[in-house]
């Protein structure tokens, strides 16, 4: 049964780990979408409370719950540390529900992979559909389970994607050498003392250099792994004083020099279709999306093969609950921009 038909009766959604950023950052977006109705929200720490103690700028009087295998909803998202999901994801796709998971449980086809990044054990069986709409959206549309992309993952592929999939004779691109910068927000509502105002204020720092957990994720989706590339690829993720948003800046080597309309000309084409990446004639900057779905695309620099391509997102929307939402929209035959406008 196509669910948008449904006239009368609004898709049912509830969310797991609806207390931390991510998860409120889905209630807003589902709160103002006119296709869904929010039945629960569920967040173990937090039971008891009511939503609006914890965000009193987002109305919804909704009261948290503590899960314990319901699936009396007609979609789930979960927004969980990692681990989590992968005891709760399997009970909920058996009761015929539809799930959209943030966290990186489900991403990786390897295990080898995703033991050495993510340190933890998984079968090969506990792996749902790439949720990048960009790059999938068919698949996407087809599917019952999904895998939400993670945040450094959105940014950087969405930045390389069309240089690996964009099908252009003569391209190849040798290796690729990325920092990218996040707010405060990235690292959850979890508190700690290194990411305290008085520890980062005036602050900037790098960590999990070349070893950061979506790295396999961005190698995957662009057609090769972690732990045999087919280019060469050094990730450097930072943190800085400021709340939302994420600046990732490509600096990628070219076997040989390609004009730079002709790159313009590539992720024009590759993005045609794409509502939520856009391409920027000047270098973009974390304000131009932030608190929006989009995902900003600046060509900044070519000369010699040295190509320079920066973009920018928010990282709790189109890093996480918007591209949730976005996703959402595809499964259930929404216009794709619902809520999200």
């Amino acid at each position: 049964m196509n669910l948008i038909s449904m006239q009368h009766n609004k898709v049912t959604v509830s969310v797991i780990g609806a207390s931390g950023y991510s998860g409120a950052e889905l209630v807003k977006l589902l709160m103002k979408h006119p296709g869904v109705a929010v039945e629960k929200l569920y967040a173990h720490t937090q039971a008891g409370k009511r939503f609006t103690d914890l965000y009193p700028s987002i109305p919804c009087d909704k009261v948290f719950q503590t899960y314990s295998g319901q699936t009396d909803s007609d979609l789930y998202f979960l927004a969980l540390p990692h681990g989590e999901a992968l005891q709760l994801v399997p009970g909920i796709v058996a009761a015929g529900k539809k799930v959209i998971d943030l966290s990186g449980d489900f991403r990786l086809t390897s295990t080898a992979e995703h033991k050495i990044f993510y340190g933890g054990d998984k079968s090969a069986d506990d792996v749902l559909q790439y949720g990048m709409p960009e790059l999938f959206r068919d698949e996407i549309a087809g599917s019952t389970a999904i895998s939400n992309p993670g945040c450094y993952a959105t940014s950087i592929t969405l930045g390389l994607a069309p240089l690996f999939r964009g099908g252009m004779a003569g391209l190849d691109v040798e290796s690729v050498n990325v920092t990218a910068i996040s707010g405060i927000s990235g690292a959850g509502r979890s508190s700690k003392l290194e990411l305290s105002f008085s520890e980062m204020s005036g602050n900037m720092r790098a960590y999990k250099v070349g070893k950061h957990q979506h790295t396999p994720e961005i190698m995957q989706a662009l057609g090769t792994s972690a732990t045999e590339p087919s280019f060469r690829f050094v990730m450097t993720p930072m943190i800085a004083p400021y709340v939302r948003g994420i600046y990732s800046v490509l600096n990628v080597r070219l076997a040989s020099p390609v004009a730079m309309e002709s790159i313009r000309e590539l992720y024009a084409r590759f993005y045609a279709n794409a509502p939520f990446v856009r391409l920027r004639d000047g270098v973009t900057e974390v304000s131009h999306v932030a608190h929006t779905n989009f995902c900003d695309v600046s060509i900044a620099f070519e000369s010699g093969g040295s190509l320079v391509v920066i973009t920018a997102i928010d990282n709790l929307v189109k890093g996480a609950a918007g591209q949730a939402v976005q996703n959402m929209n595809l499964m259930l035959g929404f216009d794709e921009t619902t809520a999200l406008l």
